[in-house]
């Protein structure tokens, strides 16, 4: 019962923190399944968005929670012209010219941001940080509880919005067909960006779901995007639920890597899969050979 007693609630922690994975990882699944590119500046969009929240908050007051909309739809306005005004044209059609802009969007924002806020770690305080839910003799922070519960509602949104809505279909045939869908009519440009405003609005989310129990520095991207990269690997690329699925699998892993060899080495199994996974099933659990 001991064992149990330790091993129970690393699992649980390791599905709240997968399910925080699952939810960065979903802006960039939704990019690659619709631009076929790695988006190299993910992180540092989160790290804008979590720079948002938490002057929402230590400026007007503003609950995290309830930032969510507007920090939402800011960071899809963001991700749209960022695809529009500088992605886009950069690339002049070449996937290849769009990792290297993207790598130096993500450049010139950490170091933007390293100019205006310097790399001091910043935190709030919010009423129901250090609260709990009880479950048996499993205690899950709220925070971790709303993140957990918010990945499953945001990949249910994704998913009904591109099977139910006109500008779900069009996303899906330009997945499927670029060229077929530009000449039935459909605005390729405008669907591109829509889909990475999309998949920034997703980070943006994140932000507001994190921030009550993580801290921001302009460096912060970088400790969920490479996970962000293992999870959209794992669950196949271009899949919700894959992704979804991946992220558990990876918190729970990470957890119980922790546990059983030490916090420090708590990443070795998520690498270790990141490989396995390249090795044996490049596709991940739910991709399909292009």
């Amino acid at each position: 019962m001991g064992y149990l007693d330790i091993v129970i609630p690393s699992l649980v922690n390791g599905l709240t923190t997968g399910a925080i994975y699952a939810l960065v990882a979903l802006g960039l699944t939704l990019i690659y399944g619709v631009l076929h590119i790695i988006n190299f500046a993910h992180g540092s969009l989160l790290m804008l968005a979590l720079y948002g929240v938490f002057f929402l908050h230590a400026r007007l007051g503003l609950d995290p929670y309830l930032a969510l909309p507007l920090v939402a739809a800011c960071a899809f306005a963001v991700g749209y012209a960022l695809q529009r005004s500088i992605v886009g044209r950069a690339s002049h059609g070449r996937d290849e010219n769009i990792l290297l802009v993207t790598l130096g969007v993500s450049v010139v924002i950490e170091n933007l941001a390293l100019a205006f806020w310097r790399s001091d770690t910043r935190t709030i305080e919010t009423p129901y940080a250090f609260e709990t839910l009880e479950f048996g003799d499993v205690l899950v922070p709220i925070p971790r509880a709303v993140a957990f519960l918010g990945a499953f509602a945001v990949a249910g949104l994704l998913w009904l919005f591109m099977s139910r809505t006109d500008l779900g279909c069009a996303i899906r045939a330009l997945v499927k067909e670029r060229q077929g869908a530009r000449l039935v009519g459909i605005d390729v440009d405008h669907v591109f960006g829509v889909s990475f405003g999309i998949g920034t609005a997703c980070v943006g989310v994140a932000a507001c779901l994190v921030l009550p129990m993580f801290y921001v520095t302009p460096q912060v991207g970088h400790a969920f995007v490479l996970v962000a990269f293992t999870v959209v690997v794992l669950g196949g690329m271009g899949s919700f639920v894959g992704a979804l699925i991946g992220g558990l699998i990876v918190g729970v892993v990470e957890s119980l890597s922790g546990l059983f060899l030490g916090e420090s080495l708590g990443q070795i199994g998520i690498f270790a899969i990141f490989i396995a996974i390249l090795l044996f099933r490049p596709t991940g659990l739910l991709g399909q050979k292009a």
